[in-house]
């Protein structure tokens, strides 16, 4: 159990710092490109510069995440060395089109940064648009291939091994679809209110800072626009849960009985030796409605499931609120960014706006680290639903506290360099 909890807790800790890195790495070019192809149009250097330093921001969180990367592909054999002989031949081919795609990400990023002036300009632009490219393949297939630990397919099971191996139908498992959509728009959604916020709040020190009024401009419009499409995101996702991982949808709703004309619950607390999740504001048949669209329509509760194959409710229900609540907020962030640039016919700089969302910040990240634990804790007590408990995957090499420490010191070290190293190479200038 100890070994079992501390590799855990270390591939937990990885996956935390890398997620980060990974998203800024797939949404970044999107500002880098757009930056670009204003300038193209408009001839502002202004432009031309935030194309230019978003590019070097670019390039460094490349850089790391490419180190956090490599790291994680070394823990899933050394910490999950049973999982991987099980799951390696199934899911291999999504792990290599994502080497693929991040082999065309840094050749095109190289390409972008060093072919200023050297290649013509609509081939520069399209360098940068192929670094957005693969930055999205490339997570695409990494979240495929996680999605089929969630609804495992493609292959059979004869003697307790899996045979007659369909890679493809691994790879468009029922939950590729929901869940590459959902991380794509979270990446994009996250990157653009962070962004964002750190402009705004330079504007709010110089509201008249061209590079900085521009910058805010693209992020927000980026950030406002992804915080509306992600509700539909979500949607999609929850129906994928309701037919495929019920319990996960109940563990997230708190939801322990099954009934019909199931409420959507507010907060609360769940009550996992009671059986019931306390002190909720309910809002009667609207999650029977939002995930059927029918507020007769049954959904299964906790109860459904024997205890031993329960997820930890109250982490799940925890994390899912706060995904929640920080989306909502986005939401209402790039609603009133709208409203107020319609009615001023121009950008919302008003003073409580930029504060606004300057705290809007962190909020995209703290949404993604809690939607990735509602994914992953949510499976619980499985590695690959219903087939291998996480368990029965571990490695059984000892001290695996050493190995965490280590790494955590080391993801700390890379944290520090990286936000000296943007500091440096996108604010300082000003």
């Amino acid at each position: 159990m100890e070994d079992l909890l501390a590799a855990r807790a270390q591939m937990a800790m990885s996956l935390a710092f890398h997620i980060i890195f990974a998203s800024i790495g797939i949404a970044m070019p999107l500002l880098m490109v757009i930056a670009e192809g204003l300038w193209l149009k408009t001839k502002d250097d202004t432009y031309l510069t935030l194309a230019k330093r978003w590019s070097k921001g670019t390039a460094i969180i490349f850089a790391v995440g490419a180190v956090s990367g490599t790291v994680l592909s070394f823990e899933l054999g050394l910490l999950w060395p049973t999982f991987m002989a099980y799951a390696g031949p199934i899911i291999g081919m999504p792990f290599s089109l994502e080497g693929l795609a991040f082999f065309i990400e840094a050749i095109f990023l190289g390409i972008y940064l060093y072919g200023w002036n050297r290649v013509p300009k609509t081939v520069h632009w399209l360098s940068g648009v192929m670094v957005l490219l693969g930055g999205m393949m490339s997570g695409i297939f990494v979240v495929t291939a996680n999605a089929w630990m969630n609804t495992p397919t493609g292959f059979t099971i004869e003697n307790g091994k899996a045979v007659n191996i369909d890679p493809i139908a691994a790879m468009l498992n029922p939950s590729s679809f929901s869940q590459a959509l959902h991380m794509t728009i979270a990446a994009f959604l996250a990157v653009g209110f962070a962004v964002a916020g750190i402009h705004a709040y330079f504007l709010r020190r110089d509201p008249q800072n061209e590079f900085h009024r521009k910058a805010f401009a693209i992020a927000l419009c980026v950030g406002g626009v992804f915080a509306l499409l992600q509700p539909i995101s979500g949607d999609i996702s929850a129906k994928r849960l309701a037919k495929h991982q019920p319990i996960k949808l109940a563990a997230m709703e708190g939801q322990w009985e099954t009934e019909r004309g199931a409420p959507l619950r507010i907060g609360g607390i769940p009550d996992e030796e009671d059986e019931v999740t306390r002190y909720a504001i309910e809002i009667p048949k609207v999650l029977s409605f939002l995930v059927h669209f029918d507020f007769n329509a049954e959904i299964k509760g906790l109860k459904e499931f024997p205890p031993e194959n329960r997820p930890p409710v109250a982490i799940v229900h925890y994390a899912f609120q706060i995904m929640v609540g920080c989306g909502i907020v986005m939401i209402i962030a790039g609603i009133i960014g709208g409203w107020l640039a319609w009615k001023r016919k121009g950008l919302p700089i008003n003073s409580w706006y930029l504060r606004f969302v300057t705290l809007c910040t962190p909020l995209g990240f703290i949404a993604i680290e809690a939607g990735w634990t509602v994914t992953e804790v949510g499976r619980q007590p499985w590695v690959i639903y219903n087939i291998m408990r996480t368990a029965d995957a571990v490695t059984p090499m000892p001290h695996l506290i050493v190995p965490f420490i280590g790494f955590t010191v080391l993801y700390i070290f890379l944290s520090i360099i990286v936000v000296i190293l943007l500091r440096r190479q996108i604010f300082l200038h000003d």
